[in-house]
Parts: C-alpha cells; structure tokens; sequence
C-alpha cells in the first residue's frame, strides 16, 4: 500500500512558507478529484497528494514536530491513500441549518453503504464504509464519512481504456445518480489503479 514517509514531509517552518502555494495547487487537483452527488453529497476522492495535505494541515494546526507525533498522523491518514486495486473517499454529507441537517441525518442512516461507482459495461461497485470507526448511531448518521470502492482487473482495464464511469447513492431518502464522470475527473481517478 502507498505509505506517505514522515521524511518526505516538510518542517512547520519550510510548510509555512510554502503553504498558500502548495494550498492552491491541492484545491485544484481536488477539483479534479471531486463529485457532487445531488445537492447534499460530495465524494472526494482522495490520493497521495491531498492525504499529503491534509497530514501537512494537522501538524500544523496542533503545532506538531516530534517523530511520535508525526508517526501517529501517518499512521491514522495513510491508510485513506488507495492502494492501486480501489477508489478512497471522503464522503461529506452537507446541510449548512442545523436543525435541518439533524432532522436529515437521522433519516440518512445507512446512506454510506448505498453508496456506489459503476464503470461502464461493469457491475456496480457498492462502497465499503467506515472500517476505522463506527460513524452513526441510533439517532443518525455521520455527516462525513470514508469509502473505499475495490475494483476487479476486468473493471481496472476498462477504466484505463477510456470506459465511462456513473457514480450515485441509492437510499430510500436520497437517490441518486451521476452519470457519465468528467472526463477529466474520470482521468484523474484512473490514474489511481495499476
């Protein structure tokens, strides 16, 4: 599995000068990286790369710099960087009213496991949910949680030969599907598997 070395990050210091640069360039491959599954859902599909930001962004809030600490920010993001055979998502579940996102939280139980990617000519690939910790409960569910989406050669072939690819959620509260990715988000995603 792709693992994100605690040598190749950078120092707060070296970071803080680099980050509105190094931030720019991470909002647009997240661009590229991003599906916005109706009006509430957003799948972003995360890599190397925006794993790399994200580890960068917690040292640096929680001012962290010892080898300790740096090895337990690896070792809870690391995993989230596919690892050539899947898709890893950041599932965000948006409601920006409360009271609204409460109410709707609570009839979305299970959303994360409705979740799914079908590349053309394939079966759909239904997500795996949550493997690091339980995310809802008995009154609701998450607003964010993480997906992974394993594929089979045949799928993983086609992918690179330019296949199509849908994604959508199918939940008695949401439903809904995106067909026909961006190619250039398709592309990006491809680049992912081996």
């Amino acid at each position: 599995m792709p693992q994100i070395a605690p040598g190749s990050l950078l120092s707060l210091e070296a970071y803080a000068r680099e980050r509105n640069d190094y931030r720019s360039r991470v909002i647009a491959h997240k661009k590229l990286r991003t599906v916005h599954a109706g009006e509430h859902v957003t799948l972003i599909f995360e890599d190397e790369q925006t794993i790399r930001y994200q580890v960068q962004e917690m040292l640096r809030i929680e001012r962290i710099f010892e080898e300790d600490g740096i090895r337990s920010e690896l070792e809870a993001y690391n995993p989230l960087i596919p690892d050539g055979g899947n898709w890893k998502a950041t599932m965000l579940i948006e409601y920006p009213e409360a009271d609204e996102r409460r109410r709707r939280l609570a009839g979305l139980k299970g959303i994360e496991d409705r979740t799914w990617v079908q590349v053309e000519g394939c079966e759909r690939v239904w997500a795996i949910a949550d493997e690091d910790l339980e995310r809802e409960n008995a009154e609701k569910t998450s607003a964010v949680h993480f997906l992974r989406f394993e594929f089979d050669r045949a799928m993983m072939e086609a992918l690179k030969n330019g296949a199509l690819v849908s994604a959508g959620i199918d939940h008695p509260q949401y439903n809904v599907t995106v067909d026909n990715l961006d190619p250039a988000v398709r592309a990006s995603l491809a680049g992912d598997l081996t």
